[in-house]
């Protein structure tokens, strides 16, 4: 099934033999300029099973991936113009894929049978992982601390950016249920019901992907009062305060921080500030994300820095400082520097620290596994950690952190298993 818009798209690729949109730009090395010629000649299904080589994420990273800072980013379209829409392609080639259910067709292998392998957390990189062993005949057991699946798609995605349908059937897709053997224990959690210990006994293989969301602080004064929210775990648990007439000020130039503006916006908040030290062109977050953001109301206080958040109990201001960019010697990017006496009082009734996120300290520290300087798991090229058949990767890692990175890093853990 083909629509206009998505002809009209592919015929728009020049097919590059060099391929710099796969080889350059895309995290999981997708054969975009293959895919793409069999969707131009009508071949959705051929299209799907090239894609299904290097994915099971393509309905949602063809929504949500940051596209110019990865495929479309290198098309060579963009050079002079607009690059291929190619998210919207390979959206549209699973979104046929699920309607159709051509997963069930998933050829599976003998390489790994009578062998069992323990996933825990199922975000982008454990199911990624999961689908890729079990297709080799692995037995896998996915084990989740939430009652459903997903990961931050389930629970730091919002809904305007990827519909809840389209999520629940890939990881449909992705269970394969009565092809490949995954099965998977909810609530459960390494340190809480679960112990590495146990895992270790049990399995020929382990994968740590239960990601790192521990919203990183600023340490600032007044960051302990009562309405300063961590962006992550207000995107991971979704318990909002009443926005309703209040003045909510984000921090972070990510798409935490317009995931975080944007959903408070729509909650009934009367103004959202973003506010960013560094400028529009520096910030990290999809060009998109930022314009639709900015259509919705949003208002964006580039090179600004917050210094205090004021208050009694709880916030009643905050304390910006304007900045300027400075390239110090030895550096390839301007950093930003507080500009004496520019300091300047707001108004405000919560505060969203949305700078980052990290992994949970006490449960990183009592898995007895080798740690990086950043607090991270120490792991080597292949994803392997300082235990034989423990692996770790995405955030908590310290990978990329995006979808499409964390979903290599699963497809990678699977090959070297």
């Amino acid at each position: 099934m083909m629509n206009e818009e998505i002809q009209k798209y592919t015929e728009y690729c020049l097919n590059c033999p060099a391929k710099p949109c796969s080889n350059n730009g895309c995290p999981l090395n997708n054969d975009i300029p293959a895919f793409i010629k069999q969707v131009k000649e009508g071949n959705i299904k051929e299209a799907y099973k090239i894609l299904s080589k290097t994915t099971v994420l393509g309905s949602v990273c063809g929504r949500i991936c940051p596209h110019m800072k990865q495929c479309e980013g290198s098309c060579v379209r963009g050079i002079k113009g607009e690059p291929v829409n190619i998210g919207k392609i390979e959206a549209h080639v699973f979104d046929e894929a699920l309607k159709n259910e051509w997963y069930k067709e998933t050829e599976k292998t003998n390489e790994l049978q009578g062998k069992n392998v323990a996933i825990v957390g199922g975000g982008p990189a454990g199911l990624t992982c999961a689908n890729f062993v079990a297709r080799k005949g692995a037995k896998v057991v996915i084990y989740e601390k939430y009652n459903e699946l997903g990961g931050i798609l389930s629970h730091g995605i919002p809904e305007f950016r990827l519909e809840k349908s389209v999520l629940k059937k890939t990881i449909k897709s992705i269970l394969n249920e009565g092809i490949l053997d995954i099965k998977v224990e909810y609530e459960k959690e390494l340190g809480k019901n679960l112990s590495l210990e146990e895992l270790e006994n049990k399995y020929d293989a382990i994968f740590l992907s239960f990601g790192a969301n521990i919203p990183a602080k600023m340490n600032i004064e007044g960051e302990d009062l009562l309405g300063v929210f961590g962006g992550n775990s207000l995107l991971e648990t979704g318990k909002h305060p009443s926005y309703a007439g209040k003045k909510v000020a984000v921090i972070g130039g990510g798409n935490v921080a317009m995931d975080c503006a944007r959903t408070i916006k729509r909650l009934g908040a009367d103004k959202v500030f973003v506010i960013y030290r560094r400028a529009e062109k520096q910030m990290p977050a999809e060009r998109k994300e930022i314009e639709e953001a900015k259509e919705e109301g949003i208002e964006f206080l580039f090179q600004n820095n917050i210094v205090k958040i004021l208050g009694k109990d709880k916030v009643e201001k905050i304390e910006c400082i304007k900045t300027e960019l400075i390239k110090k010697e030895g550096e390839t990017r301007e950093v930003p520097v507080n500009i004496e006496n520019s300091n300047y009082e707001l108004e405000m009734d919560y505060v969203v620290m949305a700078v980052g996120g990290g992994p949970e300290k006490d449960i990183i520290n009592s898995l007895g596994l080798e740690l990086n300087k950043w607090g991270y798991i120490n792991v080597d090229e292949n994803h392997k950690t300082s235990k034989d058949k423990i692996y770790a990767g995405g955030d908590l890692a310290g990978d990329k952190g995006t979808v499409a990175w964390a979903a290599r890093a699963g497809r990678e853990v699977a090959e070297t298993i």
